[in-house]
């Protein structure tokens, strides 16, 4: 048991970060490197377990290294993205791949230089 409190860690701090804390899993393995802890989530998730240019990842990785040293244990954290994710097709608004029009109220067709 005291093993996997690493595991249930992650999964108590992600589930209270997620919209949808039912969809969140963990896979754990260990081997000559240490601990891998493989998380994923729903996809419309995704976003709030990176956070903005991946901080929110890096202090749960950091959180886990914690833990683990506690253990005497290396653990590392990675979170599976399904495939696409990274082109624009999780429907967020991370990587604008339409441009944006301007509105019709912006002003800016009165404007003359």
């Amino acid at each position: 048991m005291a093993q996997e409190q690493d595991q249930e860690f992650i999964e108590y701090v992600v589930k209270t970060l997620v919209d949808r804390p039912e969809d969140v899993s963990t896979e754990r393995k260990v081997d000559e490197m240490g601990v891998l802890i493989t998380l994923k989530v729903n996809p419309q998730d995704l976003g709030q377990i990176i956070g903005r240019q991946g901080q929110t990842a890096k202090a749960l990785r950091t959180l886990l290294r914690v833990v683990g040293a506690k253990h005497h244990a290396r653990v590392n954290l990675k979170i599976y993205e399904p495939e696409g994710y990274r082109k624009g097709e999780h429907g967020s608004k991370v990587g604008h791949d339409k441009p944006v029009a301007a509105s019709a109220d912006s002003g800016m067709d009165d404007l003359k230089l």
